[in-house]
């Protein structure tokens, strides 16, 4: 069996929660129901009691409206709903609302696609369509799904708003599928529909074949990490059992963090019977409506980059990284645009300073940068204060903690003492310290002149970095010249 890409067929269905709509998709409840007692944000439309009948929220429209934009999809002027019909505990109609674009059934809005890079080589990802539906309610566990002695249901996620959607099965490793969720999930959070660092924003059902050969569903993954390891386990499971001489079953799938689990027989597009929404009127959109969302839908993550590389003179791995996190890069262009005497090297001094450090220190603690103190104008004293010579690099790191504080570079350094030592007697002593103290180190500059930059370290350690490191070099170099140590 042959392990090249195009054997492996990947098809996603991702599921975006609109986190960022205040109600449900068909009534009134809050959907902010994470921190809520479970079935508190509840009402007899969401409950599918007899005789309620769905209303469809306006602003839902909106969000699709933005989203199909961004992905370059083709809307559909006039749409209607479908009953998705099949029994679950989660779902108390007995079946889901959603879109069928079939049997004379519209979409919300077909193609589009996302461009990913992997090993700097481009692809475009290209999507079947994005639709609308309600989600179910949340099924509630002790411990994992396979040990749990019961199963409770919490209906306050039932009918919140979903899109989803669906790729074309074009994508051909892992790899491809974690970054697709990257960029889309980078394009949602541009569009301002979804904060999908919320718990259950977003789930991936992945459907993956090896060419020639039935597909199984792994339903309901919830980290792109996640996703990842699922296919490259389930590739492997398959196979594994094609070269066994076992077929492959077209069936539905858990992930359990290890291993993928068989849950059901995969159902039939025919199995779900869906036929139209009779409670719900046809949706019809004008162009005028569309017109004036895309007026007002703000720049994309790939139209950053080349304006990032344009008027900041960035690299394209700069402007990449820094679009990343849409936070971010706001963050950097209000930091960048406080200083008018900014250049190219100051544009390029904070980007790394916001990259390397700050991301990092934010990394380290799992902390949005929202969640600090930290103003753009903290990063402007910090690059005017080495520039300055007020303070070392070596120095600023180790200050970057309390930055995140809302401390200021200069207030620490007029709290703290923290300046840098230029004056070159003090220096001196030190260095004559360390000279005096490390005999085989000086051994070493006879036969190595690189070993001086021991010796420069071990006055940046005895001056906790203060030390300027242009002049402790120039004083080192000449106190060994007249010990004619080097040459």
């Amino acid at each position: 069996m042959s392990d090249t890409p195009q054997d492996v067929i990947i098809g996603l269905e991702v599921h975006i929660q609109l986190a960022n709509l205040k109600t449900k998709l068909f009534c009134s409840c809050s959907s902010d129901y994470r921190s809520a007692e479970p079935n508190t944000h509840v009402c007899p439309i969401c409950l599918g009691l007899p005789g309620s009948l769905p209303v469809i929220n306006k602003k839902s429209i909106e969000f699709a409206t933005r989203l199909a934009l961004a992905l370059n999809c083709k809307i559909n002027p006039k749409f209607w709903f479908f009953r998705k019909n099949y029994f679950y505990v989660d779902l108390p109609k007995g079946y889901q609302i959603s879109q069928y674009n079939k049997a004379g059934g519209k979409a919300f809005a077909d193609g589009g696609k996302v461009t990913i890079k992997i090993n700097s080589s481009k692809k475009e990802i290209l999507l079947n369509r994005i639709h609308l539906e309600e989600d179910p309610a949340r099924l509630v566990h002790k411990g994992s799904i396979r040990t749990s002695p019961y199963t409770l249901v919490d209906y306050n996620r039932s009918g919140i708003t979903l899109i989803e959607t669906v790729t074309e099965p074009v994508l051909s490793s892992p790899a491809e599928a974690r970054e697709f969720l990257n960029q889309l999930k980078l394009i949602v959070q541009y569009t301002g529909i979804s904060d999908l660092s919320l718990e259950g924003t977003l789930r991936v059902d992945a459907n993956i074949s090896i060419k020639g050969h039935p597909r199984a569903e792994v339903k309901n993954i919830t980290s792109f990490k996640e996703v990842e390891s699922a296919l490259i386990y389930e590739i492997t499971r398959q196979k594994h059992e094609i070269k066994k001489g076992k077929e492959i079953m077209q069936e539905t799938r858990h992930w359990d963090g290890r291993v993928t689990i068989p849950l059901r027989t995969k159902e039939f597009e025919k199995d779900y019977r869906y036929f139209p929404e009779q409670d719900l009127v046809p949706i019809v959109i004008k162009k005028e409506f569309i017109d004036e969302i895309k007026d007002y839908l703000p720049e994309m993550p790939n139209e950053r980059v080349l304006r990032l590389q344009k008027q900041y003179m960035l690299s394209e791995f700069d402007a990449e990284n820094l679009i990343l996190d849409k936070y971010i890069a706001d963050f950097y262009e209000n930091g960048v645009n406080k200083d008018p005497t900014f250049g190219p090297d100051e544009y390029k001094l904070y980007c790394n300073w916001l990259m390397n450090n700050i991301v990092g220190w934010l990394n380290e603690n799992n902390k949005k940068i929202d969640e600090t103190k930290l103003k753009p104008s903290h990063i402007i004293d910090l690059i005017s204060n080495i520039k300055k010579g007020n303070i070392t690099t070596k120095i600023a790191k180790t200050l970057i903690g309390d930055m995140m504080k809302g401390n200021s570079i200069s207030k620490m350094i007029k709290d703290k003492g923290k300046k840098r030592i230029s004056e070159e007697t003090i220096i001196e002593e030190y260095s004559r310290e360390v000279i005096d103290e490390n005999p085989r180190i000086i051994e070493d500059c006879r036969k190595n002149p690189k070993a001086i930059e021991a010796l420069i370290g071990r006055v940046m350690g005895k001056t906790k970095g203060q030390a300027d490191p242009k002049i402790t070099r120039k004083i080192m170099i000449i106190l060994l010249r007249n010990m004619r140590i080097i040459d």
